[in-house]
C-alpha cells in the first residue's frame, strides 16, 4: 500500500474532509487514481483514502480551486504553505496535485512506523544496513546523513529540501528488503 505523509498540524483538516488534496513539488508521485493509501499525519497513520486524480502543473498555474481542496483559502495562501515546506519554489517549479477521497478513519492514530519497513525503525534499519551490508556509494552517503541528521526531515533539508525525503525512503526501502532477504531484519508487524 502506498502512503501520503502530511504535517501534523493538517490532521484535522484531513479528517474532517476541508482537506481532501495535497499538492507536492518534485518528482511526480507513483500514484494513480483508485489507488489506496494510508494517510500519516504528525508520524501517526489517521486513516485511508483512495486517490481520485493527480494532476501536474507548474505552481504559476495552480488555482484557487487547488487551495481550496488543499484546505486553504486562496492560492496565495496554497503558495506561502509550499514555500515553507520547501526551500526552492517558484512560477516554474512543476507541482503535483493530488485529490484524495478519505475511505477509513482511525479512531485511534497508529504510530506511523508500525506500517512503515513492515514495523522497523527506520534509523535502526540504516545502522544495520551500514554495518551489515555492501551498499552503494549514493546509499551509504544518504542512510549516514540520515543517521547523523536523526530524522528523515532533517535530512532532506540538508539534501535541499522535504522534495529530497524521497531519495532517503528508496534508500531506506532498498536496505530493508535486502536486510530481509539475508534474515538479518524481518516484519515486526
Amino acid at each position: 500500500m502506498r502512503h501520503l505523509e502530511f504535517d501534523g498540524r493538517y490532521a484535522e483538516a484531513i479528517l474532517s474532509g476541508k482537506k481532501r488534496a495535497t499538492v507536492r513539488l518534485g518528482r511526480k508521485p507513483n500514484l494513480e487514481p483508485g489507488d489506496e493509501v494510508l494517510l500519516h499525519s504528525g508520524g501517526y497513520a489517521i486513516g485511508k483514502a483512495v486517490i481520485e486524480r493527480v494532476e501536474s502543473k507548474t505552481v504559476g498555474e495552480l488555482t484557487d480551486e487547488d487551495a481550496f481542496l488543499d484546505g486553504f483559502s486562496s492560492r496565495e495562501e496554497l503558495i506561502r504553505a509550499l514555500k515553507s515546506h520547501y526551500k526552492y519554489v517558484n512560477d516554474d517549479s512543476i507541482a503535483h496535485v493530488i485529490v484524495f477521497r478519505l475511505v477509513e478513519r482511525f479512531e485511534k492514530p497508529v504510530m506511523s512506523s508500525d506500517y512503515a519497513y513492515e514495523g522497523n525503525l527506520p534509523l535502526e534499519i540504516a545502522e544495520k544496513a551500514l554495518e551489515h551490508l555492501d551498499l552503494s556509494d549514493e546509499d551509504r552517503k544518504l542512510l549516514e546523513l540520515f543517521l547523523q541528521a536523526g530524522s528523515l526531515r532533517k535530512a532532506a533539508h540538508r539534501l535541499g529540501g522535504m522534495n529530497k525525503r524521497y531519495l532517503i525512503r528508496d534508500a531506506l526501502r532498498r536496505a530493508y528488503r535486502e536486510l530481509k532477504m539475508k534474515g538479518i531484519m524481518g516484519p515486526k508487524v
